[in-house]
């Protein structure tokens, strides 16, 4: 049985030349069929000729180009139109004639340069053509010459038109294919800003904790000890990170969800920030990926927290609804930043932008009693997207992190 797929690949694979000729050397041989001859276009009334030698090469010049018509369509419309005189000069009256018109809208679709130069060539050219034909004694009035070249003026923009329309298409697939790429590398920023931020801060705040404790080793032992366990675990969330980043990788595999929320703050709490977690209803199974962008608010919320409220105390509220999870971030700090690595503002930027993908609310700003406090409202699956008015109301300016 004949693989046609692999037939078609083959097929295009083969040259343009290579493609082009079997349509080429079909209108080559069907106007020289007997049933055929003298049955093609007729312009200037000559009376149509028996077909000879001279025939046959007339009409191979006119349909035979046409195998180069995409790779040289400037050398296919010449040639044809040089056949083209010469069928209606010598007044065989080739149906080989309709390869004009195919050439011309070739020509118009695949000719890049010199497309004008090449238009005004071609009038001139035609104004010869009307000529030699009242030379042999042509009866055509020019009101029929002007309609003819109308003719080959139109299947001349049926080219243009679709190399336009292909030159729109590519346009419109590279701004696709970039928009596509930026995509792409916003999210691996913002993966890497919530993975390698949160681990390296409590990192940084650990480390600058156990300067002040080489007097008391069990606890000198305890914060090194830590210290440890944040960077094991940082390289473990960057592997899988990475793996979630390669394309072949599995994408059912497990990802951060509100279930691990428990461990984040247990892990916060282990660098020296006093948090308390609370957790209201339910958690639901993750779906529609709210879950995971709670997790990401809640872990770049303790994050900012270590940087700017160290020690103070910070509490994490979860609330699970039947339509969605309201998540609320505060502590009581200052704000300083003293010992801890300074914010860009992407991980804040980052979370309005995840929360509010989902049809969700995110607002981050200062308390009027002090400290900051984050709070997000992030639909479920099952729930509908709230309106867009309810949304501005509860969102607010997102403060730098």
């Amino acid at each position: 049985m004949i693989d046609t797929r692999r037939v078609k690949e083959l097929w295009r694979r083969c040259d343009v030349t290579a493609r082009d000729f079997p349509v080429a050397l079909l209108m080559t041989v069907v106007p020289l069929l007997p049933e055929f001859q003298g049955n093609g276009t007729q312009v200037g009334g000559l009376p149509t000729r028996p077909y000879d030698a001279l025939a046959i090469l007339v009409v191979a010049l006119e349909c035979l180009p046409l195998t180069v018509r995409r790779r040289w369509p400037i050398v296919c419309v010449a040639l044809v139109s040089i056949g083209f005189t010469l069928d209606q000069v010598f007044a065989f009256h080739s149906l080989g004639g309709t390869a004009l018109p195919f050439a011309l809208v070739s020509a118009g679709a695949h000719l890049r340069r010199g497309r004008r130069v090449t238009m005004v060539l071609l009038s001139l050219a035609y104004v010869g053509f009307a000529y030699a034909l009242d030379l042999a004694g042509g009866q055509e009035t020019p009101a029929n010459h002007a309609l003819f070249y109308l003719s080959m003026v139109l299947a001349w923009g049926v080219g243009a038109w679709l190399r336009n329309t292909r030159a729109v298409e590519a346009e419109r697939r590279r701004h696709v294919a970039e928009a596509t790429r930026t995509a792409e590398r916003t999210r691996i920023a913002r993966e890497l800003h919530d993975v390698v931020t949160h681990h390296v801060t409590a990192i940084v705040v650990q480390a600058e904790a156990a300067r002040y404790l080489t007097g008391a080793p069990d606890r000198l032992d305890e914060i090194l000890g830590a210290v440890t366990d944040t960077g094991r675990r940082a390289i473990t969330d960057l592997r899988h990170m990475l793996d979630v980043l390669d394309p072949e990788h599995d994408a059912g595999a497990e990802t951060p969800a509100a279930g691990d929320l428990r461990a984040l703050v247990e892990q916060t709490r282990q660098a020296g920030q006093p948090v308390e977690f609370t957790e209201e209803g339910v958690a639901a199974e993750p779906s529609g990926g709210a879950h995971f962008v709670i997790y990401r608010v809640v872990q770049e919320s303790l994050t900012n927290a270590l940087k700017y409220a160290h020690g103070a105390h910070t509490l994490v509220r979860v609330r699970h609804g039947e339509q969605a999870i309201e998540v609320e971030v505060a502590d009581d700090g200052t704000g300083s930043r003293s010992g801890s690595p300074g914010g860009s503002g992407r991980g804040l930027a980052g979370l309005r932008d995840r929360v509010e993908a989902l049809g969700g609310a995110f607002s981050a700003a200062r308390q009027t009693d002090g400290g900051f406090a984050v709070r997000a409202h992030v639909p479920t699956a099952a729930a509908e997207a709230e309106p867009a008015a309810g949304r501005d109301e509860r969102a607010t300016s997102v403060a730098g992190a």
